[in-house]
């Protein structure tokens, strides 16, 4: 937690009324508020900072806006782009409404503009191509952003990055609406929107010309004041472009077209963008900032996750014992005057589940899970990945809340009652024993696979063995990291696939195999893309490590990637239903003039490194 003030006023102290912990989110700073909520700084257990918006108690007690919120969160949480911050958790149903994003250590574009001035053009240039190819992104998910303004334009060291995307269409169905609240914010609407008419793709479109003239200015294109003058202005007149550069105006005076469809398409702009840089494509040197914004994204760098005491565990109380309040120190018990002949068992720790009805992504939010010093991990759980079940992520000690049942274990339990009860369970008997042989086939055939295949069995399940299965979307690891293969220069041509299985990995035929694990597909009547038939893929971040670790925790699941969202060194994690895991790095394409169209890949497989699907 923040104790002093910072002096450069971005990681604020909490105050009074400012939670301590989210949904096992352990607050450490408030970053800023706006007219939807206040957004918090915490971290991940793995150490990486997110930023967590907490949405206001006047739309959180709205129950049409809850509902709208937790549609337009998940469709959020669909969208991969290189210049938008991922939505990586949330919630909707709690006490509050919260979601939380990948923290971006850079300024707003408000902030840069209020502390240095307008930018020059180049850099506005590659901010608009950046924002446009993000909305290009969040337009293909089927969100109209809404509320797109310098504020919510983030300048990171290797590009833009947009956020909130979508976010502000679940105000618009509240009943606040209706009392005089305006959805959005005055100053960057469109048209259509500040008269209540149909929003579409195009109402961006506008805001985004009204982004880059208050990049290039230093002032909205509106003006300032009331927002019924404001609102007026972007409606019945026209913008105020004195001091615009010329090699601007072109590009700001389209996008902000009265009628919305004399606005250009996200391509077009983008196109605008490279006509007016001199140069047929953009390129996005090492420092594309001003010196001085530049300056700003190290004083934005989140401090390292504070280091914990992990809490002492929580014990069973006594028969008769009141029983002591959560987070509170335990009272030392009273001795007996004559101690017990014999000595008592030791009392196994009580799980108690935190008030949260939804459980957090594989890899975030927990307050149980945090890295510490090395203490025994807990079957099944975080243990597995090195995190351990006595974190310091909560403000509170709290143990590890419960999960979905642990297919081990609910296996173990029936066996234990079988053999108190055999007498009157035969019938149970026989399914149990016939539903363990069939796991003991499955097994034997995904062993004969691997072996096929050149790589390591996966041990045969033992059910009495420590519980280590889950039901979640991010499967277990093995005991011990299997010795990556690389391949390099993989040349994937168009309907190919690449099958991890295979040894050597090689381009295969589509219509040979339906176990396409990574297919490359370049459409003539559709944007090019890559995809997966058996399994989930997911684009990392710039910066982002490429490692195993990485691929087993990120759970920005996709089975589709276009290829206009790929630059070069672009990497993708890709998870298959067999438990194999690869990290593809794109190297390049294909010459537009040569006969064939391919990709070039390099590949890194795991194979058995996780859980493969039972009904793989």
């Amino acid at each position: 937690m923040v104790n002093s003030v910072d002096p450069s006023g971005i990681f604020q102290p909490l105050e009074g009324d400012d939670p301590r912990v989210i949904a096992g989110y352990r607050l450490t700073a408030k970053l800023g508020s706006g007219g939807m909520g206040k957004v918090y700084l915490s971290y991940t257990p793995g150490g990486r900072p997110v930023a967590i918006k907490v949405i206001r108690p006047e739309f959180s007690e709205d129950t049409e806006f809850r509902r709208r919120f937790k549609q337009e969160v998940q469709s959020a949480q669909r969208v991969q782009g290189l210049f938008t911050a991922p939505v990586i958790d949330s919630d909707a149903e709690g006490p509050s409404p919260w979601l939380a994003t990948a923290y971006v250590p850079g300024p707003s574009l408000a902030a840069a503009v209020a502390a240095h001035g307008r930018l020059p053009v180049p850099t506005v240039l590659l901010m608009v191509a950046g924002i446009a190819e993000a909305l290009q992104v969040i337009h293909g998910a089927g969100i109209v952003h809404r509320d797109l303004k310098p504020s919510n334009v983030l300048l990171a060291a290797d590009g833009p990055r947009v956020i909130d995307f979508g976010i502000a269409r679940a105000a618009d169905a509240t009943s606040l609406t209706s009392s005089g609240v305006t959805v959005g914010t005055p100053t960057f609407m469109a048209p259509e929107q500040a008269a209540g008419s149909t929003i579409t793709p195009a109402t961006d479109i506008f805001a985004l010309g009204q982004v880059a003239a208050y990049a290039a200015i230093g002032t909205p294109a509106f003006g300032e004041g009331t927002s019924h003058g404001v609102l007026y202005r972007i409606v019945h007149e026209e913008p105020d472009l004195t001091g615009l550069p010329e090699e601007l105006r072109e590009l700001v005076t389209r996008c902000l077209a009265k009628d919305a469809s004399a606005r250009p398409s996200v391509a077009e702009v983008i196109e605008l963008c490279g006509a007016a840089s001199g140069q047929t494509q953009l390129r996005r040197p090492e420092e594309w900032l001003p010196t001085a914004v530049a300056a700003d994204i190290t004083t934005r760098a989140a401090a390292p996750a504070p280091a914990q005491t992990p809490p002492p565990p929580l014990e069973a109380p006594t028969a008769g014992a009141p029983a002591q309040p959560q987070g509170l120190p335990a009272q030392p018990p009273v001795q007996p005057a004559q101690p017990p002949t014999q000595p008592a068992p030791p009392v196994a720790p009580v799980p108690t589940a935190l008030n949260h009805p939804q459980t957090p992504p594989p890899g975030f939010g927990p307050a149980a899970y945090a890295p510490t010093a090395p203490t025994a991990p807990v079957a099944g759980g975080p243990g597995a990945t090195g995190l351990t079940a006595t974190g310091p992520m909560a403000a509170a000690p709290a143990p590890q809340p419960p999960k979905k049942k642990r297919k081990g274990l609910v296996t173990a339990l029936v066996l234990v009652g079988l053999l108190a009860f055999a007498g009157a369970g035969g019938g149970l008997v026989y399914a149990v024993m016939k539903g363990d042989g069939q796991k003991k086939s499955n097994q034997a055939a995904d062993n004969k696979k691997a072996k096929n295949s050149g790589a390591s069995p996966s041990p045969t399940e033992d059910p009495t063995a420590s519980p280590g299965g889950d039901e979640s979307n991010a499967p277990a690891t093995p005991a011990q990291d299997p010795t990556p293969v690389d391949y390099k220069n993989i040349n994937l041509p168009d309907e190919y696939h690449l099958s991890l299985s295979d040894e050597p990995v090689k381009p295969t035929n589509s219509d040979n195999d339906t176990n396409a694990d990574f297919q490359y597909t370049d459409n003539s009547y559709s944007d090019d893309q890559v995809d997966t038939e058996t399994g989930k893929l997911v684009l990392l971040d710039a910066g982002q490590e490429g490692s195993l670790d990485t691929c087993r925790s990120d759970t920005r699941f996709t089975e589709t990637i276009l290829t206009k969202q790929l630059t070069k060194g672009a990497q993708m994690c890709l998870t298959t239903n067999y438990g194999h895991v690869a990290l593809i790095t794109l190297k390049g394409y294909s010459p537009k003039s040569g006969p064939s169209s391919y990709m070039t890949v390099d590949v890194r497989v795991w194979r058995n490194a996780v859980q493969p699907k039972q009904d793989s």
